[in-house]
């Protein structure tokens, strides 16, 4: 019996997100640092010890990771040119970008139901969204995420890879791996289009819902300065709603082809790069509370160390 000569790929080659240095540190520390201020001043600052702010510290906490969700291969990734990673690295990192991304679309579920209390229901907002609430919110979305991102992670590492290790993505995702694979991938794919698909609509309708809602309560308003006060409070979580799920449904639920792959690659910046990038932005800079906070909490403080 013939033996075959086949190759098993120990390590893959990814393509980075951009060929332009100083904007792969531009996107990392935007991401890094903005996120972790956000977190770092939620934590410290008692005027933001809110559900609102506490949901939104959630965000920033896991955008703050997504800057370095290929662990342990992003940052030498964006700063070393260093695009191998090994067969174990990349597992990891395809489990640790799909438990973040599942674990945001939750969140953000969340901060809309959130929205909803406290416009349509703002006498009982202290009770809807009690301490207890909001960590069982914050606990079942990143429970969520974790069961859901194993789910893909066990299956995908299951399949065999050989001869091609150029992974068509600047990290290591389902479908590319998918591509490479060198078995038949159906139930894989299924997976990703039932599994993905159906957990994405049942959140963004969930969302949409909410927003009906809100938008009705809003239409019983009369005083036009009322309903842009209620609606100001939505326009961030929107504005990253609509970002985040539309990119993620056009990667997730089309078929596996060559074209397909440039295109994930190109939107998948968006919710993985951008919108993590733009959080700080959207989130803090147009919310008094939290720029006040800011303040306080930085500027004042440089103040008196000036001033020493």
């Amino acid at each position: 019996m013939e033996e075959l000569n086949e190759t098993i790929v120990t390590e893959f080659i990814l393509l980075g997100i951009t060929n332009v240095s100083w904007l792969k540190v531009v996107l990392f520390l935007c991401s890094f640092v903005g996120n972790l201020s956000i977190v770092t001043v939620v934590i410290t600052d008692y005027v933001l010890h809110t559900p609102m702010y506490f949901l939104m510290a959630n965000l920033s906490f896991l955008d703050f990771f997504y800057a370095t969700t290929t662990v342990p291969k992003m940052l030498s990734g964006l700063i070393m040119e260093d695009k191998k990673i090994s067969f174990q690295g990349c597992i990891a990192q395809l489990y640790m970008f799909h438990f973040m991304g599942c674990t945001e679309a939750m969140l953000l579920t969340s901060m809309s139901y959130d929205r909803y209390v406290a416009i349509c229901n703002p006498l009982r907002y202290q009770i809807l969204m009690a301490r207890a609430v909001c960590l069982q919110l914050a606990f079942t979305s990143w429970l969520i995420g974790s069961l859901y991102s194993l789910s893909h992670t066990v299956l995908t590492s299951r399949l065999p890879f050989c001869k091609m290790n150029k992974i068509t993505h600047f990290i290591c995702d389902i479908k590319p791996l998918l591509k490479l694979a060198c078995t038949d991938t159906h139930l894989n794919e299924s997976l990703v289009n039932i599994v993905t698909g159906s957990l994405g609509f049942i959140t963004f309708v969930m969302i949409i819902i909410s927003y009906t809602f809100i938008g009705i309560h809003l239409q019983n308003i009369r005083s036009e300065q009322g309903r842009s006060k209620a609606f100001s409070t939505c326009t961030s979580h929107l504005t990253v709603v609509l970002l985040f799920f539309g990119t993620a449904f056009c990667t997730y639920l089309s078929p596996v082809t060559k074209d397909s792959l440039e295109q994930d690659r190109i939107t998948a910046v968006l919710f993985t790069v951008i919108t993590p990038a733009l959080n700080p932005i959207i989130y803090a800079l147009r919310n008094k509370e939290v720029k006040k906070a800011f303040r306080r909490r930085y500027f004042i403080k440089w103040i008196k160390s000036i001033c020493d």
